[in-house]
Protein backbone atom coordinates (compact mmCIF):
# COMPACT_ATOMS: atom_id res chain seq x y z
CA UNK A 1 0.00 0.00 0.00
CA UNK A 2 1.18 3.58 -1.05
CA UNK A 3 2.10 5.94 1.89
CA UNK A 4 -0.16 8.68 0.36
CA UNK A 5 -3.74 8.72 0.44
CA UNK A 6 -3.91 10.89 -2.67
CA UNK A 7 -1.59 11.40 -5.68
CA UNK A 8 -2.20 13.89 -8.64
CA UNK A 9 -0.05 14.19 -11.43
CA UNK A 10 -0.29 17.09 -14.49
CA UNK A 11 -3.96 17.33 -13.57
CA UNK A 12 -5.54 20.30 -15.62
CA UNK A 13 -8.99 21.01 -16.41
CA UNK A 14 -10.32 23.24 -19.06
CA UNK A 15 -13.97 25.32 -19.82
CA UNK A 16 -14.09 25.77 -23.38
CA UNK A 17 -10.77 28.35 -23.72
CA UNK A 18 -10.24 28.78 -20.33
CA UNK A 19 -8.02 26.85 -18.19
CA UNK A 20 -9.41 26.42 -14.49
CA UNK A 21 -6.65 24.35 -13.46
CA UNK A 22 -3.35 24.11 -15.15
CA UNK A 23 -1.14 20.61 -14.62
CA UNK A 24 -1.00 20.48 -10.60
CA UNK A 25 0.84 17.92 -9.28
CA UNK A 26 1.00 16.96 -5.49
CA UNK A 27 0.58 13.79 -2.92
CA UNK A 28 -1.29 14.14 0.37
CA UNK A 29 0.13 11.17 3.08
CA UNK A 30 -2.36 8.95 4.96
CA UNK A 31 -3.60 10.59 8.01
CA UNK A 32 -2.32 14.01 7.53
CA UNK A 33 -4.54 17.12 7.22
CA UNK A 34 -3.75 18.84 3.79
CA UNK A 35 -4.60 22.55 3.16
CA UNK A 36 -5.41 23.43 -0.44
CA UNK A 37 -4.71 27.61 -0.25
CA UNK A 38 -6.21 30.23 -2.30
CA UNK A 39 -7.96 33.15 -3.33
CA UNK A 40 -11.70 32.73 -4.79
CA UNK A 41 -11.70 31.44 -8.59
CA UNK A 42 -7.93 30.37 -7.81
CA UNK A 43 -8.89 26.53 -8.61
CA UNK A 44 -9.42 25.06 -5.07
CA UNK A 45 -13.04 23.76 -5.97
CA UNK A 46 -12.65 23.21 -9.61
CA UNK A 47 -9.69 20.32 -8.22
CA UNK A 48 -11.83 18.80 -5.23
CA UNK A 49 -14.29 18.34 -7.38
CA UNK A 50 -12.32 16.18 -9.95
CA UNK A 51 -10.43 14.43 -6.88
CA UNK A 52 -14.00 13.42 -5.49
CA UNK A 53 -15.19 12.00 -8.92
CA UNK A 54 -17.61 14.79 -9.89
CA UNK A 55 -15.95 16.34 -13.01
CA UNK A 56 -13.83 14.51 -15.20
CA UNK A 57 -10.28 16.15 -15.95
CA UNK A 58 -9.31 17.66 -19.28
CA UNK A 59 -5.82 15.42 -18.81
CA UNK A 60 -3.57 14.36 -16.34
CA UNK A 61 -3.94 11.34 -13.62
CA UNK A 62 -4.71 11.24 -9.79
CA UNK A 63 -5.72 8.36 -7.78
CA UNK A 64 -7.44 8.91 -4.26
CA UNK A 65 -7.17 6.12 -1.82
CA UNK A 66 -5.91 3.88 -4.43
CA UNK A 67 -8.41 4.22 -7.08
CA UNK A 68 -8.09 6.14 -10.54
CA UNK A 69 -10.48 9.12 -10.36
CA UNK A 70 -11.28 8.71 -14.06
CA UNK A 71 -11.70 5.11 -14.11
CA UNK A 72 -13.05 4.31 -10.95
CA UNK A 73 -15.01 7.06 -9.97
CA UNK A 74 -17.81 5.24 -8.42
CA UNK A 75 -15.11 3.73 -6.35
CA UNK A 76 -13.98 7.02 -5.20
CA UNK A 77 -16.89 8.37 -4.52
CA UNK A 78 -17.87 5.02 -1.66
CA UNK A 79 -14.19 5.37 -0.23
CA UNK A 80 -14.32 9.27 1.07
CA UNK A 81 -16.31 11.64 2.28
CA UNK A 82 -17.31 14.99 0.67
CA UNK A 83 -18.50 17.97 2.16
CA UNK A 84 -19.28 20.90 0.09
CA UNK A 85 -19.31 24.66 0.19
CA UNK A 86 -22.58 24.53 1.04
CA UNK A 87 -23.00 21.82 3.65
CA UNK A 88 -24.79 19.49 1.18
CA UNK A 89 -27.55 19.31 3.97
CA UNK A 90 -31.75 19.37 3.21
CA UNK A 91 -33.16 22.34 5.39
CA UNK A 92 -36.32 21.06 5.44
CA UNK A 93 -35.51 17.68 7.61
CA UNK A 94 -34.73 17.56 10.96
CA UNK A 95 -31.39 16.81 12.00
CA UNK A 96 -32.17 13.38 12.94
CA UNK A 97 -33.55 12.60 9.33
CA UNK A 98 -30.50 14.34 7.86
CA UNK A 99 -28.28 11.86 9.04
CA UNK A 100 -30.74 8.96 8.21
CA UNK A 101 -31.09 10.05 4.49
CA UNK A 102 -26.90 10.00 4.29
CA UNK A 103 -26.70 7.03 5.92
CA UNK A 104 -29.03 5.54 3.81
CA UNK A 105 -27.75 7.18 0.93
CA UNK A 106 -24.28 5.49 2.15
CA UNK A 107 -25.99 2.12 2.24
CA UNK A 108 -25.67 1.93 5.79
CA UNK A 109 -27.95 -0.45 7.90
CA UNK A 110 -30.50 0.49 10.55
CA UNK A 111 -28.00 -0.46 13.36
CA UNK A 112 -24.92 1.37 12.22
CA UNK A 113 -27.04 4.42 11.22
CA UNK A 114 -28.57 4.03 15.27
CA UNK A 115 -25.02 4.12 16.55
CA UNK A 116 -23.65 6.59 13.87
CA UNK A 117 -26.49 9.22 14.73
CA UNK A 118 -26.14 9.03 18.55
CA UNK A 119 -22.60 9.86 17.71
CA UNK A 120 -23.14 12.80 15.20
CA UNK A 121 -25.41 14.55 17.54
CA UNK A 122 -22.03 14.29 20.18
CA UNK A 123 -19.78 15.77 18.10
CA UNK A 124 -21.80 18.41 16.74
CA UNK A 125 -23.23 19.26 20.09
CA UNK A 126 -26.75 18.87 18.90
CA UNK A 127 -27.57 16.12 21.65
CA UNK A 128 -31.82 16.93 22.35
CA UNK A 129 -32.10 18.79 19.25
CA UNK A 130 -32.82 15.82 17.00
CA UNK A 131 -36.05 16.89 16.19
CA UNK A 132 -35.10 20.51 14.85
CA UNK A 133 -35.34 21.45 11.41
CA UNK A 134 -32.21 22.12 9.99
CA UNK A 135 -32.71 25.60 8.57
CA UNK A 136 -33.22 26.65 12.67
CA UNK A 137 -29.98 25.82 13.12
CA UNK A 138 -27.02 28.24 13.53
CA UNK A 139 -24.39 28.35 10.88
CA UNK A 140 -21.86 26.62 13.33
CA UNK A 141 -24.40 23.75 14.32
CA UNK A 142 -24.98 23.38 9.96
CA UNK A 143 -21.44 23.38 9.73
CA UNK A 144 -20.78 20.42 12.28
CA UNK A 145 -23.88 18.66 11.38
CA UNK A 146 -22.52 18.33 7.87
CA UNK A 147 -19.23 17.19 8.67
CA UNK A 148 -21.11 14.63 10.60
CA UNK A 149 -23.35 13.64 8.11
CA UNK A 150 -20.03 13.38 5.53
CA UNK A 151 -17.89 11.29 8.02
CA UNK A 152 -21.13 8.50 8.45
CA UNK A 153 -19.92 5.86 7.05
CA UNK A 154 -16.33 6.34 8.17
CA UNK A 155 -14.10 6.89 5.08
CA UNK A 156 -10.46 6.96 5.89
CA UNK A 157 -10.17 10.29 2.97
CA UNK A 158 -12.94 13.44 3.59
CA UNK A 159 -12.64 16.08 1.67
CA UNK A 160 -13.65 19.45 2.76
CA UNK A 161 -14.57 22.27 -0.24
CA UNK A 162 -13.95 25.83 2.09
CA UNK A 163 -15.98 24.93 5.35
CA UNK A 164 -15.65 27.95 7.14
CA UNK A 165 -17.17 30.21 5.09
CA UNK A 166 -19.44 32.46 6.63
CA UNK A 167 -18.59 31.18 10.07
CA UNK A 168 -17.68 32.68 12.95
CA UNK A 169 -14.26 32.94 14.60
CA UNK A 170 -15.45 30.55 17.33
CA UNK A 171 -17.38 28.42 15.45
CA UNK A 172 -14.48 28.23 13.20
CA UNK A 173 -11.81 26.90 16.07
CA UNK A 174 -14.33 24.27 17.00
CA UNK A 175 -14.57 23.10 13.47
CA UNK A 176 -10.71 22.61 13.60
CA UNK A 177 -10.66 20.79 16.53
CA UNK A 178 -13.14 18.37 14.88
CA UNK A 179 -10.95 18.39 11.71
CA UNK A 180 -8.20 17.65 14.09
CA UNK A 181 -9.47 15.13 15.90
CA UNK A 182 -10.29 13.50 12.45
CA UNK A 183 -6.72 13.64 11.77
CA UNK A 184 -5.33 11.76 14.93
CA UNK A 185 -7.75 8.85 14.54
CA UNK A 186 -6.30 8.27 11.01
CA UNK A 187 -8.27 9.63 8.60
CA UNK A 188 -7.18 12.29 5.86
CA UNK A 189 -8.29 15.33 5.38
CA UNK A 190 -7.87 17.28 2.52
CA UNK A 191 -9.48 21.15 3.46
CA UNK A 192 -10.09 24.08 0.54
CA UNK A 193 -10.04 27.45 2.11
CA UNK A 194 -9.10 31.23 1.58
CA UNK A 195 -8.58 32.08 5.07
CA UNK A 196 -4.98 32.14 5.01
CA UNK A 197 -4.55 31.91 9.16
CA UNK A 198 -6.46 28.27 8.98
CA UNK A 199 -3.38 26.87 7.15
CA UNK A 200 -1.62 27.01 10.54
CA UNK A 201 -3.26 24.08 11.38
CA UNK A 202 -2.40 22.06 8.06
CA UNK A 203 0.34 19.36 8.43
CA UNK A 204 1.52 20.84 4.43
CA UNK A 205 -0.13 23.13 2.33
CA UNK A 206 -0.52 24.10 -1.07
CA UNK A 207 -0.65 27.94 -2.35
CA UNK A 208 -2.57 27.79 -5.74
CA UNK A 209 -3.54 31.20 -7.76
CA UNK A 210 -4.68 31.16 -11.39
CA UNK A 211 -5.28 27.51 -11.50
CA UNK A 212 -1.54 27.00 -10.38
CA UNK A 213 0.08 25.60 -7.66
CA UNK A 214 2.73 28.86 -6.43
CA UNK A 215 4.28 26.98 -3.57
CA UNK A 216 4.21 24.26 -1.07
CA UNK A 217 5.46 22.71 2.06
CA UNK A 218 4.45 23.41 5.46
CA UNK A 219 3.46 26.32 7.44
CA UNK A 220 7.14 26.20 8.98
CA UNK A 221 8.87 25.63 5.75
CA UNK A 222 6.81 28.00 3.45
CA UNK A 223 7.43 31.08 6.07
CA UNK A 224 10.76 29.87 6.33
CA UNK A 225 12.61 29.32 2.76
CA UNK A 226 10.18 30.99 -0.01
CA UNK A 227 10.59 34.52 1.99
CA UNK A 228 14.56 35.31 2.32
CA UNK A 229 14.82 38.72 2.92
CA UNK A 230 13.89 40.55 6.49
CA UNK A 231 9.95 41.84 6.73
CA UNK A 232 9.22 44.74 8.96
CA UNK A 233 6.12 45.69 10.67
CA UNK A 234 5.56 49.12 10.57
CA UNK A 235 2.77 50.85 12.97
CA UNK A 236 2.34 54.11 11.50
CA UNK A 237 -0.17 57.31 11.68
CA UNK A 238 -1.74 56.91 7.69
CA UNK A 239 -1.37 53.71 7.57
CA UNK A 240 -2.64 53.61 3.74
CA UNK A 241 -0.72 56.74 2.83
CA UNK A 242 2.27 55.19 4.20
CA UNK A 243 1.57 52.24 1.94
CA UNK A 244 1.61 54.23 -0.97
CA UNK A 245 4.67 56.23 0.12
CA UNK A 246 7.03 53.31 0.62
CA UNK A 247 5.38 51.52 -2.42
CA UNK A 248 7.17 54.47 -4.75
CA UNK A 249 10.89 53.58 -2.87
CA UNK A 250 13.46 51.47 -5.07
CA UNK A 251 14.57 50.20 -1.69
CA UNK A 252 11.37 48.18 -0.28
CA UNK A 253 11.26 45.03 -1.86
CA UNK A 254 7.26 44.36 -1.06
CA UNK A 255 4.67 46.03 0.85
CA UNK A 256 1.47 44.84 1.83
CA UNK A 257 -1.46 45.67 4.89
CA UNK A 258 -1.65 43.45 7.93
CA UNK A 259 -4.51 44.69 10.18
CA UNK A 260 -3.79 48.12 10.86
CA UNK A 261 0.17 47.92 10.52
CA UNK A 262 2.11 47.62 7.19
CA UNK A 263 4.73 44.38 6.09
CA UNK A 264 7.64 45.84 4.62
CA UNK A 265 10.15 43.49 2.83
CA UNK A 266 13.40 45.06 2.45
CA UNK A 267 16.88 43.70 1.63
CA UNK A 268 18.91 44.91 5.14
CA UNK A 269 16.82 45.14 8.30
CA UNK A 270 18.79 48.31 10.02
CA UNK A 271 18.99 49.85 6.81
CA UNK A 272 15.51 49.45 6.04
CA UNK A 273 14.46 50.45 9.51
CA UNK A 274 16.56 54.17 9.23
CA UNK A 275 15.21 54.61 5.93
CA UNK A 276 11.65 53.90 6.78
CA UNK A 277 11.18 56.19 9.71
CA UNK A 278 13.05 58.75 7.62
CA UNK A 279 10.96 58.65 4.64
CA UNK A 280 7.65 59.06 6.60
CA UNK A 281 9.00 61.81 8.76
CA UNK A 282 9.42 63.38 5.23
CA UNK A 283 5.74 63.57 4.90
CA UNK A 284 4.98 64.08 8.58
CA UNK A 285 3.18 60.28 9.74
CA UNK A 286 4.67 59.34 13.11
CA UNK A 287 6.04 55.73 13.53
CA UNK A 288 5.58 54.08 16.52
CA UNK A 289 6.96 50.79 16.02
CA UNK A 290 8.94 48.78 13.21
CA UNK A 291 9.98 45.40 14.50
CA UNK A 292 11.02 42.56 11.99
CA UNK A 293 9.09 39.59 12.05
CA UNK A 294 8.41 36.10 10.86
CA UNK A 295 6.47 36.11 7.11
CA UNK A 296 2.71 34.73 7.90
CA UNK A 297 1.67 32.98 4.94
CA UNK A 298 -0.78 35.71 3.83
CA UNK A 299 3.11 37.43 3.52
CA UNK A 300 4.42 34.24 1.48
CA UNK A 301 1.21 34.22 -0.49
CA UNK A 302 1.81 38.12 -1.59
CA UNK A 303 5.34 36.88 -2.32
CA UNK A 304 4.33 34.36 -4.40
CA UNK A 305 1.66 35.96 -6.60
CA UNK A 306 3.97 39.21 -7.02
CA UNK A 307 6.67 36.95 -8.04
CA UNK A 308 4.25 34.95 -10.53
CA UNK A 309 3.30 38.36 -11.97
CA UNK A 310 6.81 39.22 -12.74
CA UNK A 311 8.06 36.12 -14.51
CA UNK A 312 7.66 35.17 -17.91
CA UNK A 313 4.85 32.82 -18.59
CA UNK A 314 7.62 29.67 -19.17
CA UNK A 315 9.41 31.10 -15.76
CA UNK A 316 5.40 31.24 -14.38
CA UNK A 317 5.12 27.50 -14.93
CA UNK A 318 8.17 25.88 -13.49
Amino acid sequence: MTEYAIEVKSLVKRFGGFTAVDAVSFEVERGRIFGFLGANGAGKSTTIRMLCGLLDPTSGTASVGGFDIRREPERVKRAIGYMSQRFSLYEDLTVAENIRFFGGAYGLPKRTIDARLAWVLEMAGLAGRERSLTRALSVGWRQRLALGCAVLHEPRIVFLDEPTGGVDPASRRRFWELINGLSESGITVFVTTHYLDEAEYCNDIRLIHAGRIVAGGSPWELKKKVIRNPILEVSCDRTIEALEILQREPWVLETSVFGTSLHVSVGDEEEGRRLIRARLAREGIAVHRVDRIMPSLEDVFIHKIEEQAGAGPEEARS
